[in-house]
């Protein structure tokens, strides 16, 4: 097997665009993608151009009513009542002209990913495209139209026998691919995301833990807001670790948002930089000790699309192929050129600064309720080994 990363990019990324002032800019994916090939990270021959997702591929997790639903809407042919049934023209997520074909090549984007890792191309592939986790089987949902996670899980489990576990770090919750497996014994998920009392969507509890045949494989470390990075990582790395030893993956999909930042607009969790240099980190030893290296990727939120995400994914890619960080400055030529186009003044360092934020007076507590939801997280896992050690 070639282990050389694949890095999956097409220019056509920014053609899914609710509007100019809208939060959600796939212009981050191209300054990530730029970054890297400022920074001699990323070479030609480890790109792959992605391919458009069927109406089949689509319909491996979505309704065959809600793709022609948004179909429609895509040629401005859905009436606005009928757009609300499946939560298209909301405020998150309104209606654009050639919706369908911009949200159609998210999740072919994700499907090439995926078969370049199942079909033995390489270990590692990345798609920061996709992600777009909040998507139903009939609705739209919190920016995201169609789920190319699901339907890239689906699309696993249809070609393969793999065992799929779905590690989602995106500041909110994981909801729409948590629900479409909750009762699926052959794929785990694992969110953790800014609790759920002060944030979208509001689900993602500890006692989502699956539905049937799927009970025992839905777990939910929902973080108390201004978490920072010690407590995040702390609690992140012990959950990873023990849910794949107790679920035993043959793939790790990860969903990489970058919102836990404290500079994200649209969050409340207190992260560096730090925890976009661990989290894949994890990712690539746990791929590599569990499932022969399979590990597949995903972009996902982050709305400081200047300072913030560029970094941090281009993180995620220096250790998905290197397995080792970028440190010291960003290349001047890169933050030259964007500046020119920032409204804010963007960062000259790989890492943030020491001391960049207000520090946090609730710390202690903050780090003391994270812990308890740990253990109430893992409590299921905890009791099947102490059954399995009593046999």
């Amino acid at each position: 097997m070639n282990c050389e990363s694949h890095f999956v990019f097409t220019d056509e990324f920014t053609n899914y665009k609710f509007r100019d002032d809208h939060p959600f800019n796939q212009l981050r994916v191209t300054m990530t993608k730029d970054l890297l090939e400022k920074e001699n990270a990323l070479k030609p021959q480890q790109i792959i151009a992605p391919r458009m997702a069927s109406d089949e591929d689509l319909k491996l997790f979505h309704s065959s009513a809600y793709v022609e639903a948004v179909k429609r809407a895509s040629q401005g042919l859905l009436s606005e009542e009928e757009g609300f049934e499946y939560g298209i023209g909301t405020e998150d997520t309104p209606m654009f002209k050639g919706m369908h074909e911009a949200s159609s090549l998210l999740v072919g984007s994700t499907l090439s990913a995926i078969d370049a890792v199942i079909n033995g191309d390489t270990q590692h592939a990345l798609n920061l495209g996709g992600g777009l986790h909040h998507g139903f089987e009939r609705k739209a949902s919190g920016f995201c139209v169609y789920n190319d996670g699901a339907v890239g899980i689906k699309y696993i489990r249809k070609h393969t026998n793999y065992k799929v576990l779905y590690v989602d770090t995106d500041a909110h919750h994981g909801d729409g691919v948590q629900w479409a497996f909750y009762d699926d014994p052959n794929v785990c998920t694992f969110s953790i995301h800014e609790t759920g009392r002060y944030l979208f969507p509001g689900t993602g509890n500890v006692n989502e833990r699956g539905l049937k045949k799927g009970y025992g494989y839905s777990f939910n470390l929902p973080i108390d807001a201004f978490t920072e990075d010690e407590s995040f990582l702390e609690v992140y790395e012990y959950a990873f670790k023990e849910i794949t030893e107790y679920f035993q993956p043959d793939i790790i999909i990860t969903q990489n948002g970058a919102d836990a930042h404290y500079l994200d607009p649209l969050t409340h969790l207190c992260s560096t930089i730090k925890i976009y240099e661990r989290i894949p980190m994890i990712a690539h030893e746990l791929a590599h000790k569990y499932c022969s290296g399979r590990w597949v990727a995903l972009g996902g939120g982050g709305y400081d699309i200047w300072r913030v995400v560029p970094r941090a994914w281009s993180q995620l890619w220096k250790v998905m192929s290197t397995g080792q960080p970028f440190s010291g400055q960003l290349p001047a030529e890169w933050v030259n050129h964007w500046q020119k186009a920032a409204p804010v003044e963007l960062p000259t360092k790989w890492e943030d600064e020491d001391k960049a934020y207000k520090p946090i007076p609730r710390k202690a507590e903050i780090t003391e309720k994270n812990n308890k939801i740990l253990n109430n997280c893992m409590q299921f896992i905890h009791n099947q080994k102490k059954f399995n050690s009593s046999l």
